[in-house]
């Protein structure tokens, strides 16, 4: 496999532009995650969610008022649309199953719609909690098992870089739910777990080539782990911007006019996506480069044909041309 471009971009060459990047991205998260913190569905807290739909000309302050005097004025209330149709989502923290009917029920009738313009769903608090060690415990046995498999296919510092921009994803795509106030669901989970798959392997593609070449790669051009790095990243980053691009495609036509459940899943997915890409070539391989050119081997390459060595070359080079005697 060789290059799709005439010359080699620079990835490596602007690694400490692309980790400063990503490291404000990660911190803009995490000040998210702590002052503005996570909006978790009623499938994590329990609580009751009330699909309305087919409501007219309802408005959202009658929606609030016909709550109120239903005894849910605490409820959060939201516009949607199904099928062209006009319709709100309610949300309270109501969690016995016969209140939360009885209450949407008055709200209803007040609002002039019948029992086949909502629904109710009620979770209670025991089943969210179920639902939240259920995830913490899926993200943590897939981050061992990607440790596990990296270190046993590859290496040990190819396991922890991938690791490393893993959680750079997830940490980016949670601040973003933080800072605009989305809903955490079930399916925003889904949505992050697959975020993982797409991101490793972008990752592992890149990781493959340069374990080859470090291997093989007898150019005599490109010896040091950064070069290697570079030139690798240049052979397979058409293909990984190709499958982003098919892969996306499903996903904001599902972002555009799919139901509800299916945007929750879609956005993550979305977002996720673009951050698995920009990290497998600015976040992992510049973070293996760094780490392998420590190495005894990669180290002495580096001081002989790295960066460095090359501009205390020129000086001399160029001082050795105009010395050189000159014809005629």
């Amino acid at each position: 496999m060789r290059s799709h471009f005439s010359r080699e971009i620079s990835f490596i060459g602007h690694r400490r532009q692309f980790l400063t990047l990503s490291c404000v991205l990660v911190i803009l998260s995490i000040v998210g995650l702590v002052l503005r913190g996570l909006v978790f569905g009623i499938e994590f807290t329990g609580g009751t969610e009330v699909d309305f739909y087919e409501t007219g000309d309802v408005t959202i302050e009658q929606m609030r008022g016909a709550l109120e005097a239903a005894d849910e004025g605490t409820a959060t209330v939201q516009t949607t649309t199904m099928q062209g149709e006009a319709g709100f989502l309610v949300r309270s923290d109501t969690t016995d199953p016969a209140t939360a009917n009885a209450h949407a029920q008055a709200a209803a009738k007040s609002l002039g719609l019948t029992s086949d313009n909502y629904t109710v769903t009620t979770i209670g608090p025991d089943w969210g909690a179920d639902t939240t060690r259920s995830s913490l415990m899926a993200f943590g046995v897939a981050i061992l098992l990607i440790i596990a498999y990296v270190s046993f296919r590859y290496e040990f510092k190819m396991s922890i870089t991938a690791v490393a921009a893993l959680i750079h994803d997830l940490v980016i795509t949670l601040g973003v739910y933080a800072w605009f106030q989305i809903d955490i669901s079930p399916n925003v989970i889904a949505a992050l777990l697959t975020i993982m798959g797409y991101s490793l392997y972008d990752t592992v593609v890149e990781f493959n080539r340069m374990n080859e070449n470090a291997k093989q790669l007898r150019d005599g051009v490109h010896r040091t782990y950064f070069e290697i790095c570079n030139f690798s990243i240049n052979e397979v980053i058409v293909r990984t911007i190709n499958t982003t691009v098919v892969t996306l495609v499903p996903v904001i036509c599902m972002l555009a006019i799919g139901g509800a459940t299916l945007k929750d899943f879609a956005f993550a997915i979305l977002v996720g996506e673009v951050l698995g890409t920009y990290s497998s070539f600015a976040v992992a391989s510049p973070l293996l480069a760094i780490w392998k050119t420590r190495e005894p081997k990669w180290a002495k390459l580096e001081a002989r044909y790295g960066s460095a060595a090359k501009v205390e070359a020129a000086p001399a080079v160029d001082a050795a041309e105009k010395n050189e005697p000159k014809e005629g």
